[in-house]
């Protein structure tokens, strides 16, 4: 019953005056579509309270909003995959904050001293040939 009320919710938001950008973090990739409204989040079909569970997680993707001061003026739709929860989180900010850029330029400088227009490249370091983890070596035994 929960499933179709969200999912209603979803169909009628209409977002074919939306502005369209793809945020990256890690492997996560967040494809999104942002438009005025009244603040309503959905990623991959479901509220964003009910697919983000910790609270910093919440607390990162409002963020944005509250940075610029309009907690309730956007609506938004996000596709996301790949990588884990954080990396994911990471991804829609990322695209969130290019997509409020295609709405307003002025809001460049604010989320730039906020380092959210720009992608966190970091990644996980690849695995070494002899050793045990990346950087980790076997334990030395002298005799």
């Amino acid at each position: 019953m929960e499933q179709t009320a969200n999912n209603n919710q979803l169909s009628n938001l209409n977002f074919k005056d939306s502005k369209y950008a793809t945020g990256r973090r890690k492997t996560s990739i967040a494809k999104v579509w942002l438009k005025k409204g009244s603040g309503k989040i959905f990623i991959n079909g479901k509220n964003y309270n009910d697919y983000f569970t910790r609270e910093t997680h919440k607390m990162k993707l409002l963020r944005t909003f509250e940075i610029i001061n309009q907690s309730t003026d956007y609506d938004v739709r996000c596709n996301v995959k790949g990588g884990g929860l954080t990396g994911q989180i990471g991804a829609v900010v990322h695209g969130i904050s290019k997509a409020l850029l295609l709405f307003d330029a002025n809001l460049k400088s604010t989320l730039k001293k906020e380092k959210l227009t720009t992608r966190d490249s970091r990644a996980v370091e690849r695995k070494k040939y002899g050793h045990r983890k990346a950087r980790r070596s076997f334990q030395f035994s002298k005799r």
